[in-house]
């Protein structure tokens, strides 16, 4: 059986349509005749950290360096072709986080707390001798910088502890908690400083 459309319900089809078609309209940016300048926020737009340490590059296998972000320790992988010797990854982490890491929030505590750093392993100990910086750089974030080296070298397999050496002697660095020690150093110093990431 065929039903004939009558003209109040062609109209009817016809009033939905229209409306239907207005609202779509209605929910997109409106149209501009030239292009405008956008102004961005004043402020770094918030982070989006996932809660996995960022991944960076590609290789065949991974090491961890820790940078810092808003007065915590970020655990950040990257790839590398080989594993790398301790001083190359120290060497890594002193050259500071990498420009994609740096667009994640990322900075370092480390320039301005020494002038120079190198490490050596002896008997599963990194043996970390500094050179302090003699000008007063009005950071106060030792906490992090050291933190940075023990929780990057800890995180090796082949580095027990991080001991801090200046001209030869101990030194005696922060822990987490503010407290010094001039001994061997493990990232479990500093666990109240790593974000969960």
């Amino acid at each position: 059986m065929i039903r004939r459309v009558t003209g109040r319900a062609l109209a009817a089809t016809a009033v939905v349509a229209a409306t239907v078609l207005l609202l779509l309209g209605a929910c997109g940016v409106p149209a501009e005749d030239k292009p405008r300048p956008v102004t961005p926020p004043p402020v770094p737009f918030p982070s989006t950290a996932s809660a996995a340490p960022t991944v960076a590059e590609t290789g065949a296998v991974t090491e961890m360096l820790y940078f810092a972000s808003d007065d915590r320790l970020v655990p950040v992988i990257r790839r590398v072709d080989q594993v790398s010797a301790v001083d190359a990854q120290l060497r890594g982490l002193l050259a500071g986080p990498t420009p994609a890491e740096r667009d994640d929030g990322l900075t370092s505590a480390l320039p301005g707390a020494f002038t120079s750093a190198v490490v050596e392993l002896v008997d599963g100990v990194a043996q970390v001798t500094v050179v302090l910086t003699a000008v007063d750089t009005g950071r106060s974030d030792g906490r992090l910088a050291y933190g940075q080296i023990v929780c990057t070298l800890s995180a090796r397999t082949d580095v027990n502890a991080v001991l801090f050496l200046e001209g030869g002697a101990p030194l005696s660095v922060p822990r987490a908690d503010g407290s010094l020690s001039s001994g061997p150093l493990t990232a479990g110093d500093y666990a109240v400083l790593i974000n969960p990431r």
